[in-house]
């Protein structure tokens, strides 16, 4: 009878559909909260035990990641949509981190997913494989011909982690006075726009890796 009264009387049929079902209530109660929640908040509201949530999800981090990752469909479309048409890569990715810092303010999933500013996340979540999957993702929506810029696979990847770095200040420490978005565009269009041009003078093949 235990059983019938966890997962509101339906139990899942298999772990594909525990899986999502845990991930949609965390999505639910992030939404509502707007911060981090825990397996003990997710089990309370199913209705099971946290050690059943933790058969498929190792931590709470895990659960977030899962539930950030699920919600930023919205996010992606609005970002391709701010930045269309931009073919320069330092106009496109400095409104890609204009947008993106603002927006996250709204879609705690996101910041879940890119920040440590919420409890329970650490800081190098960041620059975790969930996050640069997703920066990745980011950047092949826009409409630049990264490899006519002198970008590869690789240096893709390094510019997605100088960019999660960098978004990771702002979040953490986002200044005093906090600067409006005209201020925001010039610093980053100046300072960041820099490094992302200069990978057009490297020799192709060549990434800051000495690994």
């Amino acid at each position: 009878m235990a059983r019938r009264r966890g997962w509101g009387g339906l139990p899942p049929v298999d772990d594909a559909e525990a899986t999502r079902r845990i991930v949609a209530t965390a999505v639910d109660l992030i939404g509502q909260s707007g911060t981090a929640i825990g397996i003990a908040d997710v089990a309370e509201s199913l209705g099971v035990t946290r050690q059943t949530v933790y058969r498929y999800f190792p931590s709470s981090e895990a659960v977030m990641t899962a539930a950030a990752i699920a919600s930023v469909d919205d996010f992606l479309d609005r970002l391709a949509g701010w930045v269309v048409g931009l073919t320069d890569p330092v106009d496109a990715m400095t409104e890609g981190v204009v947008f993106t810092l603002t927006d996250v303010r709204r879609t705690p999933h996101l910041g879940i997913l890119l920040s440590a500013s919420y409890s329970g996340v650490r800081p190098e979540g960041l620059t975790s494989e969930a996050a640069q999957a997703f920066g990745m993702t980011m950047i092949r929506r826009f409409d630049v011909d990264w490899e006519r810029h002198g970008y590869d696979d690789a240096s893709l990847r390094e510019l997605v982690e100088f960019v999660l770095r960098t978004m990771q200040s702002f979040f953490i420490s986002p200044g005093d006075p906090q600067r409006d978005e005209a201020g925001l565009r010039r610093y980053l269009r100046r300072w960041m726009g820099a490094a992302i041009a200069a990978q057009s003078a490297v020799p192709k093949g060549v990434s800051g890796r000495s690994d």
